[in-house]
């Protein structure tokens, strides 16, 4: 996206380099990354990032009010509706992609947008790395809002761990030391001194919660919740707790806005950045398929996504659960990063944390060439992957 930095870098990469990227990464993670990372981290002009960013905010912003949160209430199912739910959510991603507008320029289309936690401490570090390794000029920068890496940090500890003791903080998970998002747990871990709890290994007592190390009991007062209730229904796993029940503990993120600020949010949200977006069960047939995508609502990792439905795809899908479903116009993004195999496409998630006020922090960027852009439907491919966003700051 700046092509003096495209080049230089490109003419400038070697394996080697590669290779130590991926071994630094491990040995600050504490294991091997599980997900492929891209050779290239991605340059963008400041004010693309900026406007992104801004998109991002008018977005949320459009989603605080009576009227969505009265609509949205459908979407909590009654056995995941926590109690004592925030008035916003604390952790929320922006994802746009990239389209040549009329004027020939880039301009950003939502994708998706989740209020949910994200890579946080991950890609902080990813993003380091490749500035380090590859000797990237000083000047480009990876936070924003005015952040640096010591605010950053604070930031982020006032958000999970608030004023708590860290070990009475959790990072909450379904066997976390199988879940490619390992990296991530530990170097929060490392970053605020919190353990990560297997969901299974919270034991209730009345109303608290607590989790055994060592032969201890430690009352749990604060849950950052990385466990997504798709992956609870689908394994049928038995909880000590119930999350419908009023217990004595606080939520770095509380678990409504999962549902509220989701796949769900598309077809209210009115924004020249987002393509058009139904409900399946207001779709009236015959429509055009051919440029449309269909979405489940609350998978992940693009569980249940039909990039080219038919006819008899969708009369398959159940009346009563049509609503739990979107159908999409269906973007062309255009693909914008130069390497050696030819243009990539890019995603770019705006990571936000939202406490005073709505702050855009970091980006998350996925490269990718295949119909999606999750690394799992870009295998056997290089030049793809987990990925930073770079922009100089002057």
């Amino acid at each position: 996206m700046i092509p003096f930095l495209r080049s230089q870098f490109n003419q400038s990469f070697t394996a080697e380099k590669y290779r130590t990227l991926l071994a630094v990464m491990r040995e600050r993670c504490g294991v091997a990354v599980p997900f492929r990372v891209s050779e290239t981290p991605c340059f963008f002009p400041k004010a693309l990032v900026d406007q992104m960013a801004q998109y991002g905010k008018e977005l949320i912003r459009q989603l605080q009010n009576p009227e969505y949160r009265q609509a949205s209430d459908r979407a909590i199912p009654p056995e995941f509706n926590v109690p004592r739910e925030a008035p916003f959510p604390m952790f929320i991603q922006v994802d746009f992609g990239l389209v040549r507008g009329p004027s020939g320029n880039f301009e950003p289309r939502l994708v998706e947008l989740q209020g949910f936690p994200s890579l946080y401490a991950y890609q902080a570090i990813l993003s380091q790395t490749y500035i380090e390794v590859f000797e990237l000029d000083q000047n480009l920068r990876y936070l924003h809002g005015g952040l640096d890496w010591q605010g950053y940090q604070q930031l982020l500890r006032r958000a999970i761990v608030g004023s708590h003791d860290p070990d009475q903080v959790i990072i909450m998970e379904i066997d976390p030391r199988h879940q490619k998002t390992l990296p991530d747990f530990l170097l929060t871990e490392k970053l605020l001194g919190i353990p990560t709890v297997s969901i299974t290994d919270v034991k209730k007592d009345g109303r608290h919660l607590f989790y055994e190390t060592s032969g201890r009991r430690v009352p749990i007062r604060r849950i950052y919740n990385r466990a997504i209730v798709d992956e609870l229904v689908r394994k049928k796993l038995e909880l000590s707790f119930r999350f419908e029940e009023d217990l004595e503990v606080e939520w770095a993120g509380h678990p409504n806005w999962y549902f509220r600020m989701s796949k769900f949010s598309l077809p209210y949200l009115r924004h020249p950045t987002v393509p058009r977006t139904q409900f399946l069960s207001q779709v009236e047939m015959p429509c055009d398929l051919e440029n449309c995508v269909v979405k489940p609502l609350f998978s992940f990792a693009g569980l249940g996504v039909l990039m080219h439905p038919r006819k008899e795809d969708l009369a398959a899908i159940p009346e009563e659960a049509r609503w739990q479903y979107i159908l999409q116009e269906r973007m062309h993004f255009e693909p914008v990063i130069e390497t050696p195999f030819g243009k990539t496409k890019a995603e770019v998630r705006i990571m936000y944390i939202w406490l005073e006020e709505l702050l855009p922090v970091m980006t998350i960027v996925r490269m990718g060439r295949g119909l999606m852009m999750g690394v799992d439907q870009n295998k056997n491919m290089e030049w793809v992957g987990s990925s930073a966003g770079l922009y100089p700051s002057t």
